[in-house]
């Protein structure tokens, strides 16, 4: 917008955060890889049954923060409590505004007992940076800016991320000298390639995996020794459409919209942010279309987070939370959509206009903030987000809040399709009809294996 030179600016112009979101011209969070580099199903396949190697070089944010009160600075911000946390150790990061709505997550890795990396989508990355550049803390930070958003940079790091059955005997071969990692969120060293990478343990699918990096201009000596060490097991490399479906079956919702749009709590921040930036021009998309930006606002128990809250120290939100923590809260689950409706919105491709919204294969999410209504007898009872096509479910899946009464596997409830009065402003959201779609609840991660050993890794 003409004249804005912050998100404040930007809304004031707008008139209606909530309105400004709906109506925004981007579209869904880009992977900035190749779609595919075989077929995306297979790539999916791979991470159950063989093992997948995902490039996460370009698409996310970096943010170090280098200092004496580092710690103290991220301990100040996060739910997360820090009492064991530092070198070599990492964790799922969790901030919350003043009132106790979730700004974001994403990944923390602890470089050194004064260093730290935070890894994740933008929104941390930058509450981070003004807390640091506001307060009164003995802290440096660096941010290393997602490809999208200054493509002519190349990144500090390669980082890729091995993954399924195979992964480990992979990367065992892969490995030139000393013993991996492997115990859970617990960072370690690999020689591969003729360098030395630092890795994370976690997994996919029920198995163990690592991400791997290092200085980015030694990446294809890595992935090339990788690749070596992957044939005859099935390694295959996953492009941007198989990735675009991971979350999903691991039961992660990736970009809650950030709970920083109204309040004068924030507006300082909303001040500080950019007219330009991620928070000022993404998109949110779905049939929960309300008027006020704060019902769009999430707690940490929408997201299974409420176990992430610790109470032993002070930190942005902690009053609020602590009056939310009895409840009662909303359930994440995963909600298998119900074939016969699924095929609605695939046969109204072949029907006169106004057909159903669209679904892309494999992602049918066309915002960066996807929020459909969950009805139960059509009354409103959740939310649904990120509606993919999982290839190894053979189903499409989405993960959803839902009323605490409803969240029991087997119940049946609706999705709510598409937008309302045809659809927004949105360019890339063709004229549609609103459709229900049946849902049956699942548990989350929705693939068993992963549900019972993802955090048993040893």
């Amino acid at each position: 917008m003409t004249g804005s030179r912050s998100l404040q600016d930007r809304i004031d112009a707008a008139g209606n955060a909530a309105h400004m979101l709906q109506n925004a011209a981007t579209g869904p969070y880009a992977f900035p890889i190749p779609p595919q580099f075989t077929n995306w199903i297979e790539e999916c396949r791979a991470w159950r049954e063989t093992a997948v190697l995902f490039d996460q070089s370009f698409h996310m944010t970096d943010l170090y923060l280098r200092g004496p009160d580092a710690l103290a600075l991220l301990s100040h911000a996060a739910i997360n409590g820090f009492a064991k946390f530092g070198r070599n150790k990492a964790k799922q990061i969790v901030c919350v505004s003043p009132d106790g709505y979730v700004i974001g997550d994403g990944i923390l890795f602890g470089l050194e007992d004064d260093e730290f990396l935070y890894i994740g989508r933008p929104p941390v990355a930058n509450w981070l940076r003004f807390l640091a550049e506001t307060g009164d803390w003995d802290v440096e930070t660096e941010l290393d800016i997602r490809s999208l958003e200054n493509p002519d940079k190349p990144r500090k790091l390669y980082r890729y991320e091995v993954q399924g059955p195979n992964a480990l005997e992979i990367l065992t071969r892969a490995n030139e000298g000393g013993p991996l990692t492997t115990k859970f969120f617990n960072m370690g060293e690999i020689s591969l390639g003729g360098h030395k990478a630092r890795t994370l343990s976690h997994g996919m699918g029920g198995a163990e995996g690592l991400e791997i990096w290092g200085p980015f201009e030694e990446g294809p000596d890595v992935l090339a020794a990788l690749m070596a060490a992957g044939e005859g097991l099935g390694l295959r490399r996953a492009g941007s459409r198989a990735y675009s479906t991971s979350a999903m079956e691991s039961g992660w919702i990736p970009s809650p919209l950030p709970a920083i749009y109204s309040g004068e709590a924030m507006r300082a921040y909303r001040e500080w942010l950019p007219s330009t930036g991620f928070e000022a021009t993404a998109t949110v998309g779905g049939s929960f279309q309300p008027d006020d930006v704060a019902d769009y606002y999430l707690t940490p128990w929408d997201l299974d987070y409420g176990r992430l809250v610790k109470f032993d120290h002070e930190f942005i939100g902690r009053a609020a939370l602590e009056k939310m923590a009895e409840g009662p809260h909303r359930r994440k689950v995963t909600l298998v959509w119900d074939r016969e409706g699924i095929l609605e919105i695939f046969g109204g491709m072949m029907d006169d206009f106004p057909a159903p919204k669209l679904m892309e294969l494999p992602a049918g999410h066309y915002a960066a903030h996807p929020y459909d209504q969950v009805l139960n007898e059509g009354a409103l009872a959740g939310l649904s987000t990120y509606p993919v096509y999982s290839a190894n479910e053979r189903a499409w899946i989405s993960l959803a809040m839902i009323d605490p009464a409803l969240a029991e596997p087997g119940t049946h409830v609706s999705i709510l399709w598409g937008e309302a009065d045809g659809g927004t402003a949105k360019p890339h959201v063709e004229r549609h009809r609103q459709i229900e779609v049946g849902a049956t609840v699942h548990p989350w991660p929705i693939h068993e294996a992963a549900r019972r050993t993802y955090r048993s890794q040893t």
